[in-house]
């Protein structure tokens, strides 16, 4: 005798089965779709017209500004970015001109191109404003006063405040 509170038992069918399928493909085709997007949407681009070139030339800048025997770090301070660059005997840099594009490393929508002051301890400051938590990159080129180009990719972590 059939009680109408009983419920019917469910049964899995090839209807079922493939409905199953096709939704975790549409999840997955989805979800690909958009890393595509988010990747081709972010790449900030050309990085040098002509690799080969830029391959040739790469042993003698290096050379010569490791021959500078420069230390250099940077870090945030507040909303100020202090860029230290010390000589082989421990002591402040001058140089002709200090170029510097920091940003984060996953996009080019919050670079900035920071102005360098030498303050009066021998650090270069640059306002920079309040920066998110997380990864930066700084990356830098200084011209040496004998005219050496010197660049550095220098990362810094700002923490939770």
């Amino acid at each position: 005798m059939n009680n109408p509170t009983d419920k019917e038992e469910f049964e899995l069918t090839g209807k079922h089965v493939l409905a199953i399928v096709v939704s975790a493909f549409a999840v997955i085709i989805g979800v690909n779709l958009f890393m595509a997007y988010s990747a081709i949407g972010t790449f900030p681009g050309l990085e040098t017209k002509n690799s080969y070139v830029a391959s040739q030339q790469f042993d003698v800048q290096k050379a010569a500004q490791d021959a500078l025997g420069w230390e250099v770090a940077a870090d945030v301070d507040g909303e100020i970015l202090v860029l230290d660059i010390k000589d082989q005997a421990g002591d402040p840099v001058v140089v002709k001109s200090v170029y510097g594009l920091l940003g984060r490393a996953t996009h080019v929508k919050e670079d900035q191109e920071p102005t360098f002051d030498q303050g009066s301890n021998g650090v270069y400051l640059a306002q920079v404003g309040a920066l998110g938590e997380g990864n930066w990159n700084l990356r830098l080129n200084v011209i040496a006063e004998d005219g050496t180009s010197f660049q550095r990719r220098i990362p810094i972590y700002i923490s939770a405040r």
